[in-house]
């Protein structure tokens, strides 16, 4: 049986990391999409505004679940790409100031992404919408939290450079095949 690569993309809010997503899968390669979307919809639903913030803690224990098990659930194709990641949830914890447990830590530990593609801040594409409530600024101070926080586990990091989507692709694709 073949393994799977699994290659993370992620950055701060608004970065461009869906795209990239949405071109790789029109490029017929396996992608994992985003979770966070649907939790602050289903909040919404519910009549939480930003599920996140009202109860940071729980939120992010759901969300290492969902995302453990969408990286955990059986590949057939020899190559994933992922649509945020699962350690990001501490760096969003560490963006707030929330002190979490060391079971969080271990949870993450537990998943290791063989490259993760980091996507700077970019202004000019950045749009805030009804599940992105995070300022331009806000975002370039998560994307700091996400950096250190892949960097603490010791990931093979690629930070990818502001560029149009199919140069980003390309560039992409160029590491994943070494």
């Amino acid at each position: 049986m073949n393994v799977t690569k699994k290659i993370l993309i992620t950055g701060g809010p608004g970065s461009g990391k869906t795209s990239l997503i949405n071109e790789l899968e029109r490029k017929s390669f396996n992608c994992e999409n985003e979770i966070i979307r649907g939790l602050t919809i289903e909040g919404k639903k519910k009549g939480t505004d930003q599920a996140f913030l009202e109860d940071p803690l729980n939120f992010t224990k759901k969300l290492i679940e969902l995302r453990t098990k969408q990286f955990n659930k059986e590949q057939t194709s020899l190559i994933t790409f992922y649509d945020r990641g699962v350690h990001e949830t501490l760096a969003y914890l560490n963006y707030i100031g929330l002190k979490y447990t060391n079971e969080l830590n271990r949870k993450c530990r537990t998943i290791k992404y063989d490259m993760v593609f980091i996507l700077p801040p970019w202004k000019n594409i950045y749009i805030q919408d009804n599940c992105r409530y995070e300022t331009f600024n806000q975002a370039k101070i998560i994307y700091e939290e996400i950096v250190k926080i892949y960097e603490y586990f010791n990931m093979r990091i690629i930070f990818l450079k502001k560029d149009s989507i199919e140069n980003r692709v390309k560039e992409i694709l160029i590491h994943v095949k070494q």
